[in-house]
Parts: C-alpha cells; sequence; structure tokens
C-alpha cells in the first residue's frame, strides 16, 4: 500500500536525500525545533487552542462520510489532530517526533485508490507546486473519498490583515507555484483562492476526478482574536463561544469579512 517508505515507531521516514533543499534550508521557520515550538504555543495559548480543536471538528465532520480506508492529515506539524481523531494518520515533510509518516505531499507514498481521506490545516499554500499535490490526491483517493483543508481567503478584511501584519505573502494576483526548497518560509496565502477560484476552470486539467463540494467562508475573526503564534490573544478563553455566535451573526458578511476557506473536494469516476 505504501511505496518506498520506512515505518518506523516515532517517525515514518522517506529517503530524506529526495529533499535536499529542505535540509540544506537556514531559514529559521523551516527548522523541526521551530515546529517543535508552535506546538507548545498552540497547546498553551487556550483561546488559539479553542480555535484549533473547532477546526478539527469540521474535519472530523468530513471524515465521517468518507469511505472505510487510511485517513492522512498533511502538515501535521505542530497541530494535535490525532489527540481529538486517534485513527487519522499524520505526517509532515519535516522530521518530527510521533508522525506516522514523512513525506512529500507532492509525491505522496500510497496506492491508486487507496486513501479515504485528506486534511490539512493551513498547509496548502506552502506546497511549492499545489498542481502536482491536487493530482496525487487525485490519484490516491478512493471514489468518494475527500479533501477537506481550511486555508487563507481573499476577502476584502483578509487582505488588509495578511498584507500589513502576516510574515507570509499573500499575492492573489500570483503564479500558481512558489518557489520550492523552503517547506515554511515559501508560501503564498493566496494560493486556495488562486486554484480553487480564479482558476477554478482549470482545476480538471490536473485532477479530473475531484470536484469542488464545498467552499465556506470561515472564521473573520477567532484565529485574529486568538493572536495566532506571535501575538497574545486579545480575549480570555471562556470568550470563544461568544466570538463563535458573533462570527454566526456575521455570517452574511463573510464573504468579506472571513479569514478562512473552508474547502472541501470529492473523488468521484469520470
Amino acid at each position: 500500500m505504501y511505496h518506498h517508505i520506512q515505518i518506523c515507531p516515532k517517525v515514518c521516514i522517506l529517503t530524506f536525500l529526495q529533499y535536499p533543499n529542505h535540509v540544506a534550508s537556514e531559514h529559521p521557520l523551516d527548522l523541526p525545533e521551530t515546529t517543535l515550538i508552535h506546538a507548545r504555543k498552540i497547546v498553551s495559548k487556550a483561546f488559539l487552542k479553542r480555535w484549533y480543536i473547532h477546526s478539527y471538528t469540521i474535519f472530523t465532520q468530513t471524515l465521517k462520510h468518507c469511505p472505510p480506508g487510511i485517513k492522512l492529515e498533511i502538515g501535521s506539524g505542530g497541530g494535535f489532530f490525532k489527540i481529538h481523531y486517534p485513527e487519522i494518520k499524520t505526517s509532515d515533510i519535516l522530521t518530527l517526533p510521533d508522525l506516522d509518516f514523512q513525506l512529500d505531499a507532492q509525491q505522496l507514498p500510497f496506492q491508486n485508490r487507496s486513501l479515504a481521506g485528506i486534511v490539512m490545516l493551513n498547509v496548502f499554500h506552502h506546497i511549492p507546486n499545489p498542481g502536482l499535490f491536487l493530482n496525487e490526491a487525485n490519484r490516491c483517493l478512493k471514489v468518494h473519498g475527500k479533501l477537506c483543508m481550511i486555508e487563507p481567503a481573499n476577502t476584502w478584511f483578509s487582505r488588509f490583515i495578511y498584507k500589513r501584519f502576516h510574515h507570509e505573502p499573500f499575492d492573489e494576483k500570483g503564479p500558481l507555484q512558489i518557489a520550492a526548497g523552503r517547506p515554511l518560509s515559501h508560501s503564498n496565502q493566496a494560493l486556495a483562492y488562486i486554484y480553487f477560484i480564479r482558476e477554478k476552470k482549470r482545476l480538471s486539467e490536473f485532477c479530473p476526478q475531484l470536484k469542488i463540494t464545498k467552499i465556506n467562508y470561515y472564521s473573520p475573526l477567532g484565529y485574529l482574536i486568538s493572536g495566532g503564534l506571535s501575538k497574545p490573544a486579545l480575549l480570555p478563553s471562556f470568550m470563544f463561544p461568544v466570538i463563535r455566535f458573533l462570527e454566526f451573526l456575521l455570517t452574511p458578511l463573510h464573504k468579506y469579512l472571513a479569514l478562512f476557506y473552508i474547502i472541501e473536494l470529492e473523488a468521484v469516476n469520470t
């Protein structure tokens, strides 16, 4: 079922010599140690942790409607989805403890039609050639298998926030690819918009059996109030349900205010 992969108790190791640029990267964001620091921040910042937990419930609901089989999280990194969904197989491109697989999303080590579902949280915009990944997802997913991702949205408010207050670039007019070699420090937060909205008609060119079933706007306030990984939270965690209710009231304005998309694709017969 797996190709060219070694499964170990702590981490599953692809031949890392295939990705020398990832080893050579000197940017702090690309170091495994930085991801481990982020993992500690996520669980120690109570409001941010609640935002992650709520996002994980979205993935859980998607996976309930997948066929039986392997369910994979790509870019598990500093997250903790496995605590809430123990049957998920975790993965990352970095060498991190307690992963099920170390892999490159552009070269998935799975047989055709062997995955029931794939989830990813803020990962798509770091993949150098997302078209390659989508082609791999198209190849690996079973019929009616689902790919669900949460990604930065392109709205009036998100452009204002991301372009002024976030270290990652947001170029909604950018190309379909980003520079390779640095798995976290290279990115374009607008890649989900580019692929699934701006260039939606071209999707069938590189993944003809993947059909978009959902693009919802998500979280205009929650992540921002959490302070993310670099700022203190603006409110205590017990206010999270209040913020969620306020976000619900703002639903008619989400297309202007949301910071994220929930994007779901399904593998179908063609």
